[in-house]
């Protein structure tokens, strides 16, 4: 250090200079691109580039895609920022066959619905007229003339508690005992108000009990495989199990048909 001058810091190490010019400029880098940035995402979601896109719709059976679509409300005019999942789920589980629904964005302009439907425990026939009964118990509004073959066929059975039952029924049956049954009429006794007649596709029918019918039915393919298959009748489980053999009539005589309601 000279007399009566004072020499600057930086001047007497080069380095620490350097080191400072480095941070300011990383400094300004970082606020440039962060000012570029947020043009940048002002740019996308004020442009068409940030409207829905796309809308993919998965899980659907029953419903189109186009009426799932629909419903939620959506087009290609809205941003997908201001896409509200829970809000466009809520309306798509109003839909009586839908049990779930979730809504996810898939950037930058793509929308991803899934959904899982009640499934159709079964048909109630009216007049010539089936109408899906689904597995919550609800019975659609809305029809079909053709003879639906995913499921059984309810018949002489009216919305009520016996319904109600019989499907919960139903629902317990595993999926090919559930697949065996084209019919079941509702033929009440005055000793059993919950007696059913069922109408299997081996050609078998099964006399039974709706409160004990899934426990019983579970037995069925044991049951079947000790029968003679060129021989039908009828299998009686409302206590026990027991086969009688159709007469040449083809009708079986029961005794408690002199019960019938």
């Amino acid at each position: 250090m000279e007399k009566g001058k004072i020499v600057a810091l930086e001047d007497r190490i080069p380095q620490l200079k350097q080191q400072r010019r480095r941070k300011a400029n990383r400094r300004l880098i970082f606020l440039l691109f962060l000012f570029f940035s947020l043009i940048a995402v002002v740019t996308y979601v004020q442009s068409p580039l940030s409207h829905v896109k796309k809308i993919i719709v998965k899980g659907n059976q029953d419903y189109s895609t186009d009426e799932i679509i629909k419903k939620t409300g959506v087009t290609t005019k809205n941003n997908i920022w201001q896409i509200k999942g829970q809000v466009i789920a809520g309306k798509l589980e109003q839909l009586q066959e839908i049990n779930k629904a979730s809504v996810k964005v898939r950037w930058p302009n793509s929308l991803i619905i899934q959904v899982k439907e009640h499934k159709r425990i079964a048909y109630l026939k009216k007049d010539a007229v089936f109408y899906p009964v689904l597995e919550n118990g609800t019975i659609l509004s809305k029809g079909q003339s053709r003879f639906p073959i995913n499921a059984p066929i309810l018949i002489d059975f009216e919305q009520g508690v016996v319904l109600e039952e019989m499907v919960t029924e139903l629902k317990k049956l595993p999926e090919e005992i559930l697949n065996s049954i084209s019919e079941i009429h509702y033929t009440p006794y005055k000793t059993d108000n919950y007696h059913i007649s069922s109408y299997m596709n081996d050609g078998f029918e099964v006399s039974a009990t709706i409160r004990s019918f899934s426990e019983k039915m579970a037995h069925y393919p044991s049951i079947i495989s000790q029968l003679d298959v060129t021989k039908k009748g009828v299998i009686d489980l409302e206590v026990g199990s027991f086969f009688k053999a159709y007469g040449s009539n083809g009708e079986v005589q029961n005794e408690k048909d002199k019960d019938k309601k």
